[in-house]
């Protein structure tokens, strides 16, 4: 009798990781940016690099000492999947490092970014007209000194204490696709990185016509806003609450309600009639103003539209979050003075009790809103 070996292998979800990227072509573009060193052997960069994304996205691990030994346990697996023998040793330390080298090159990732978005949005045929901009930190227990991104800059995770790195993300709307992202130190201004990954998306979306670049606040900069106009694209972000444009904002509000009957738009969801009016968003107005911005000492003008939004959700919400803020900031201010008492601390300086008003009414933000007096009391004796 023939004795049978029966080797097994869990294979879970690598297969479909592995296969769903050959289908996009990262390795033949991976391939293409960083051809084969002539005495290189077993698999090519672009292979190793999508087994070892297939390791990252399986185990949720991005440990490099960890990729040898989920190869050792895959061999048979991977082998199969890219049509030739597979071993551990094609998952080294060494050889991951190398991948690390080649996709750390600014010019390399750039255009491996630009080559496989063409190929995708091209394959899938995407809508390319609306691209979201948006960037976030991410907090690192890691020694700045030793560190080119990791810094100590504004916190959006509440953790001045750590060190952090700053990332941008351009996706392509609806799917969020990821177009371009960028890294760099935790305590770069936002402001200026939305043109150079505007630019970027510019490069992977050529030829798709006019762009939609929706943002946050901090896109907001003239000349950003020049610069997209300028370039033929169109952008969209909600403007700050900062010097004149708070001004702004109470001249646009003062205007309608001084008006008997405004003159407003109504809002509804997309393919939602506008005889339905128990699905109706909110109400609005566009104006339009002149802009003008100097690029690189050449004077840009454009018209900019200005979009004035009223959502009875939202104010609701608003409404709610300031009647929160109203109540715990009067405990707070009436904490400052209890009854007299047994145990109770009264204050004595007037500019110190007005210096704890001030901050409690700016930490809630209801200076607007809440009226604060003071009595002198002498107790009798």
């Amino acid at each position: 009798m023939t004795e049978i070996a029966v080797h097994t292998e869990r294979v879970d979800d690598i297969p479909l990781l592995i296969s769903q990227q050959q289908a996009m072509g990262l390795a033949e573009i991976i391939n293409h940016l960083a051809p084969r060193h002539g005495n290189r052997q077993g698999l090519s960069l672009g292979e190793l690099v999508i087994g070892w994304l297939a390791f990252i996205l399986s185990e949720s691990d991005h440990r490099l000492s960890y990729v040898e030994p989920w190869a050792a346990e895959q061999q048979q697996t991977l082998s199969y999947l890219f049509g030739q023998l597979v071993t551990p040793d094609d998952f080294t330390d060494d050889r991951l490092g190398d991948a690390l080298i080649v996709l750390s090159d600014d010019a390399v990732w750039t255009e491996l970014e630009n080559q496989l978005n063409q190929r995708l949005i091209r394959v899938y045929a995407l809508p390319a007209d609306t691209v979201r901009v948006d960037t976030t930190t991410a907090a690192l227990y890691h020694d700045s000194q030793t560190s080119s991104l990791a810094a100590y800059g504004h916190s959006k995770d509440h953790r001045p204490d750590l060190a952090q790195l700053k990332i941008l993300l351009v996706t392509l709307d609806p799917l969020a696709m990821p177009l371009v992202t960028m890294t760099t130190p935790g305590n770069w201004a936002d402001d200026i990185l939305y043109l150079p990954a505007v630019a970027e998306a510019r490069r992977s979306l050529a030829g798709n016509g006019p762009m939609l670049y929706v943002g946050d606040s901090k896109m907001e900069a003239q000349t950003t806003r020049a610069q997209i106009d300028r370039d033929g694209d169109y952008y969209l972000l909600p403007l700050s609450q900062k010097g004149a444009q708070r001004q702004l904002l109470t001249d646009q509000v003062a205007a309608v309600l001084a008006e008997k009957t405004p003159n407003l738009t109504d809002i509804y969801p997309v393919g939602v009639a506008e005889t339905d009016t128990d699905k109706r968003m909110g109400q609005g107005r566009e104006s339009v103003r002149s802009q003008e911005a100097d690029l690189n000492g050449f004077l840009h003008q454009w018209q900019e539209r200005l979009l004035l939004i009223h959502s009875p959700t939202l104010a609701a919400s608003g409404m709610r979050g300031l009647q929160q803020r109203l109540q715990e900031a009067e405990a707070q201010l009436v904490a400052l003075t209890p009854p007299p008492g047994r145990g109770k601390r009264q204050a004595k300086e007037l500019p110190a009790l007005e210096a704890d008003v001030k901050q409690i009414l700016s930490r809630y933000d209801v200076a607007d809103y809440l009226q604060v007096a003071y009595r002198c009391l002498i107790a009798e004796r």
